[in-house]
């Protein structure tokens, strides 16, 4: 400051040459600017009330950079990734000045609490790391504005609560997890909402239009993808949440507008490794959250509803990871906009909502700040217990297999958890998740080993259990998800330690030899990374052939499904494309000189086909279901890199399919699908040589439009004049209610002689979320089937276990010259189900053609 005033001084009072001016002038004017702003409310700075508008996030941003501007000894903020639509993603670090000025060594130690440091915790006056995470579905739109009061809140120094809770705690902020999803419904709002809101329900402004703000760009919701982390905003967001590794997390969230607030603790199910301590805290924070919401008189409620099972939630994964991990929902979503009178008569406005989120999470600063000396502790405490394998039943998992992408996938997924892994090369006994027996086995070319002694022992657990124990039967969301399941890899869970070494990359990872032939080059074809290069060689326009049968070649056996590259009819640079796509994904081409084989049809034989590469459309828009449409979109824009064209499907009356080759019809409720005209216009684009996809809900719908394909009845079958079944407990209903499947792991058997099946052995393990099943098909391929009961993990209803047998779940048939390929199960799920993703290849590249 003396420095700007001495400038401004010379300045006026010295006639000086004009080039001098000029530097002198700007001077003065950087020394205004830098100048520290005034400390702003959010009103102040935005120049309206909190809640009485929608904020987009690019204000949202202005003012967090503002108050860090105003309290640079109070606040740091950090840009830690950007979204697929360009928003930055930040991150607030709130703390006393003293804390602040030691942030860096603050995390290091927490590391050392965990174990993931090595080097030696101080647990004297260690402050605790809360994060609080607002806003990852987009149209719950409360949460972002409740952070802004909370962050003013906690930096205001006329507040001298919040001044001494930050003595003791660490506050982390991520504002808003999803910018593309909040700016796609705040945009929509503004556009259709007059003036003054409507609080009439039935007003357009609380109908939000398809695919609506929660999902992100790719329609997907980025709050099942923790543990997965197959979207970009969770890819970068985790990898700062690692570097912390909180002691608290709490996700903001909307539920609908008549539901009064809820806050933890949670509904069981619970998970088993989530600890006693964990479960008591929920119940403090809980309780103070309660006392607020007395004073003020506002309802709630605690323990249903939101389980603690499935690992891929704000909740879960942060408990799994040795954090008091919790939801927070208040009432309103997508349809309470700025006001709307719910059922009970109440109008429910923006205001209030913002005031409960901004209260419980107040709330839940105070707990952990008076509760800051036990929460580091009991911290350290489960991660000690972690590296010595507490509570884990099985100490070593080894999984192995002769192709190194699905190893290297597995891999990925590990890295990106901080899940320490090895090699191991000794003796292997244990269950055998494919046999479902406890028998010895055998390792296959490429393998791990994961040992549960090791800081991330519960999350081990949880991800890799063959089986997990539910202690309730009424769960929020899918009860099986294991790995080796998922990723389609051969895996034993050991009782016993194993010494691991170190683990090597396969030597053939990262150096794929580049192949000269005059003749052609031969490309297996056993995993997704083989779907990857049959797309990239299509889109380059190479032409590629397929062997629908094995065959030998230079002593060399090669599987059905392999790819046949020759000179014959393409361009000169096929072999330079060929080279490319080998390296890019990791697949060792093999040269060959010849077209005659030593077993098998030769190169010209009937039995090795030409792919021609296909043109496809996807149908999206209202009728289809956004995450389903979204996996979809995803997969061919960020994994198969392949183009594709999205119609919506109140359009495809007017659309020339005739421009396609393959249409795929994700999970949804399809009108068109029951309109006799659109119908037959499918049924003519399948008989002209198209290929259609029909998915989950959509193939139950092509089975009562009589497309081929017919469900199977599951009905029971009572004995005459039993009437004592109709005697129900009122209290009762929910569970009356669980014959269903909210997700389990079903064995099925595949004929992979098929073309849709190239690439697996005999069984493939599916995610089943629904009790639909298909009768076998007269005329048309059975590809996957369940003949028995099938089930390898997750929760069934009992009357189900006995019935989900003897049907088709995957099947082409043969409509004219084109096919039908049904998927009743979701091979994308979620985009972590790998295992299912080149049998969506297969269906769009190899089937019919």
């Amino acid at each position: 400051m003396l420095g700007c005033f001495f400038s401004l001084t010379t300045f006026t009072a010295i006639n000086l040459k004009m080039k001098k001016s000029i530097v002198l002038l700007a001077a003065l004017v950087f020394c205004i600017t830098s100048i520290s702003q005034p400390l702003q409310s959010p009103a102040q700075f935005l120049g309206y009330k909190i809640g009485t508008r929608y904020t987009p996030h690019y204000k949202i941003v202005n003012y967090v950079k503002a108050l860090a501007q105003a309290k640079s000894d109070m606040i740091k903020i950090e840009k830690y990734g950007e979204t697929y639509e360009g928003r930055e993603l930040l991150l607030t670090y709130i703390s006393s000045p003293e804390n602040l000025k030691n942030l860096e060594s603050i995390r290091q130690n927490n590391l050392s609490l965990t174990g993931i440091s090595k080097s030696l915790p101080q647990l004297n006056n260690a402050p605790a790391i809360l994060w609080l995470s607002y806003n990852v579905h987009g149209n719950e739109t409360s949460s972002s504005e409740a952070a802004l009061l909370t962050l003013y809140a906690l930096v205001d120094p006329s507040n001298s609560r919040t001044k001494e809770w930050l003595k003791n705690i660490v506050v982390v902020i991520d504002p808003c997890i999803n910018p593309d999803g909040r700016d796609r419904y705040v945009n929509w709002f503004n556009a259709v909402a007059g003036k003054n809101y409507n609080v009439d329900v039935q007003s357009r402004e609380h109908g939000e239009q398809w695919p609506g703000g929660r999902s992100n760009h790719y329609n997907f919701d980025l709050n099942r993808d923790w543990a997965w982390q197959t979207q970009a905003e969770t890819q970068q967001r985790l990898i700062k949440y690692s570097e912390w590794m909180p002691q608290i997390h709490v996700d903001f969230h909307e539920q609908s507008i008549n539901a009064p607030y809820y806050f933890a603790p949670a509904a069981e199910p619970v998970h088993e490794v989530i600890t006693p301590w964990q479960k008591e805290f929920q119940q403090t924070v809980g309780k103070n959250n309660a006392r607020y919401f007395d004073e003020n008189g506002w309802l709630y409620f605690t323990k249903e509803f939101f389980d603690l099972f499935y690992p891929s939630y704000g909740d879960t994964y942060p408990l799994y990871n040795g954090a008091i991990g919790m939801t927070y929902e208040q009432g309103g979503g997508p349809r309470g906009g700025l006001g709307v009178v719910n059922d009970n008569g109440d109008t429910l406005t923006l205001v209030d909502r913002v005031m409960h989120h901004y209260t419980t999470g107040l709330s839940t600063v105070e707990a952990a700040s008076k509760n800051a000396t036990r929460l580091v502790s009991e911290f350290k405490k489960f991660f000690d217990n972690g590296r010595n394998a507490v509570g884990s039943d099985y100490k070593t998992y080894i999984l192995t297999s002769d192709d190194a992408y699905k190893i290297t996938s597995v891999k990925n997924l590990l890295d990106r958890n901080g899940i320490e892994y090895g090699a191991f090369n000794g003796k292997v006994k244990g269950f055998h998740y494919f046999s479902g027996k406890d028998e010895e086995g055998t390792l296959q070319k490429y393998s791990l080993a994961i040992s549960a002694y090791q800081p991330k022992s519960a999350l081990v657990k949880v991800l890799f259990e063959p089986k997990g124990t539910l202690t309730d039967s009424i769960t929020y969301d899918i009860t099986a998800w294991a790995v080796p399941y998922a990723y389609g890899v051969d895996a034993f869970a050991l009782k016993d330690k194993k010494i691991l070494t170190a683990y090597n990359t396969p030597a053939e990872a990262g150096k794929i030899n580049v192949v000269s032939s005059s003749y052609g080059v031969l490309i297996p074809y056993s995993s997704l990374n083989g779907a990857r290069v049959l797309a990239y060689l299509l889109k380059k326009g190479v032409k590629v052939r397929i062997a629908e049968k094995p065959f030998t070649h230079n002593n060399k056996n090669f599987d059905r499904g392999t790819l046949i590259i020759i000179k014959t009819s393409n361009a000169s640079n096929w072999l330079a494309v060929v080279n490319e796509a080998a390296n890019l994904y990791q697949v060792q081409p093999i040269e060959v000189n010849g077209g005659f084989v030593d077993k098998g049809a030769d190169f010209g034989s009937p039995d090795v086909r030409m792919i021609l590469a296909p043109k496809v459309a996807l149908l999206t828009g209202e009728q289809a279901s956004s995450t389903g449409a979204g996996e979809v979109w995803h997969f061919f824009d960020r994994t198969l890199d392949y183009p594709i064209t999205l119609i919506n499907a109140q359009d495809v009356a007017g659309t020339d399919l005739k421009s396609y080759d393959v249409l795929i019809i994700p999970n949804g409720r399809y009108r068109l699908l029951s309109d006799k005209s659109t119908s037959e216009k499918l049924k003519e684009f399948v008989r002209s040589g198209g290929r259609l996809i029909a998915m989950q809900n959509a193939v139950e719908q092509l089975a009562a439009e009589d497309w081929g394909i017919k469900l199977k009845d599951l009905k029971d079958e009572k004995p005459a004049g039993d009437s004592y079944n109709l005697l129900k407990k009122y209290s009762e209903r929910e569970r009356e209610n669980v014959d269903q499947m909210p997700g389990a792991i079903y064995k099925v058997e595949l004929d992979n002689t098929h073309p849709l099946a190239f690439g697996y052995p005999e069984n493939y393990y599916t995610l089943r979320q629904d009790t639909r099943i298909y009768q076998f098909m007269n005329e048309g391929w059975n590809v996957g089937v369940i003949k028995k009961n099938e089930l390898v993990s997750g929760f069934v209803g009992y009357k189900l276990k006995n019935k989900l047998k003897d049907g088709l779940l995957f099947g082409v048939q043969q409509m004219g010259s084109g096919s039908v390929i049904y998927m009743a199960d979701d091979p994308l799920f979620r985009l972590f189900w790998e295992n299912g993703k080149l049998l969506f290849s297969n269906a769009v590249f190899l089937v019919g053609r």
